[in-house]
């Protein structure tokens, strides 16, 4: 069986002559099927750009990006993207965006609509189905914005520090979430991530990256089963890993991953 996703050797740069920066280094990135990845690094060192190359808004200047086995580098339509932000269309209700987004990745309009009404309710969102985006918490349009790639076509996910924007309470309360609905599903998943212990809870390998031009500089097995407990936090060996990674990063000069040492 082929691996869901695989970078090799892919590198990029902006601009040109003296003002070239050199983004991608040659990033070797591998997703197997039903796995759940993570990368952590700098900011600004290129994350936003692979997940860019990876779903065919940009080209590399070098390497390859096949998905399924498939080279697919350069093509669009390949992936389910989750990004940061809800962006939920606020003129529609909860279950037209995702409608909208089902059809525009190839779901009938019909199925699409069934397909929504069946899922709100096991994320928590029964009767909120004619609902507008404005009247959700952050948190429950994050449910939304992770339904609609949950429900498209697609083998593979990419979310895009998916509760980077949400307060600390409601991050974990999402993560814990995300957690409980991905067990179920096992897609493969390729997320980034600044907080070291949400890779540590959601992930089963994690890449930590380097500054730019960016490189994978370390991978990480994470040790513990699935399902995770709900008392992971305070497993000593969690803790350990948690330390690990963040002397790891902070000898690479990555000094805006969180400090979560005191959590």
């Amino acid at each position: 069986m082929h691996p869901a996703l695989e970078v090799r050797g892919v590198t990029k740069s902006f601009g040109s002559g003296k003002k070239t920066l050199q983004v991608l280094g040659g990033m070797e990135v591998t997703v197997r099927e039903g796995e759940f990845v993570s990368l952590i690094g700098p900011s600004g060192s290129g994350k936003t750009t692979l997940f860019q190359l990876i779903g065919g808004l940009e080209k590399p200047d070098s390497g390859e990006i096949r998905i399924g086995g498939r080279a697919v580098t350069g093509e669009r339509g390949h992936i389910a993207y989750m990004p940061q932000q809800a962006a939920l269309m606020p003129w529609r209700t909860i279950t037209d965006n995702i409608v909208l987004a089902l059809s525009i990745a190839g779901v009938p309009a019909e199925e699409a609509r069934r397909q929504s009404m069946e899922w709100l309710p096991r994320i928590g969102l029964a009767g909120y189905e004619s609902s507008y985006p404005h009247t959700l918490s952050g948190g429950m349009q994050q449910r939304v914005s992770f339904l609609r790639a949950l429900l498209a076509p697609r083998d593979l996910m990419c979310l895009d520090e998916p509760f980077g924007a949400l307060d600390a309470l409601t991050r974990l309360q999402m993560q814990q979430w995300l957690l409980s609905i991905w067990e179920a599903n096992r897609r493969s998943v390729l997320m980034v991530t600044h907080s070291i212990e949400e890779a540590l809870l959601l992930s089963d390998r994690i890449l930590v990256i380097s500054a730019s031009p960016a490189t994978v500089i370390r991978e990480v097995e994470v040790p513990f089963a699935r399902p995770r407990s709900s008392d992971l936090w305070t497993d000593p060996q969690f803790n350990r890993w948690k330390q690990e990674l963040y002397e790891l990063l902070s000898s690479n000069s990555v000094l805006s991953v969180e400090d979560e040492r005191s959590s």
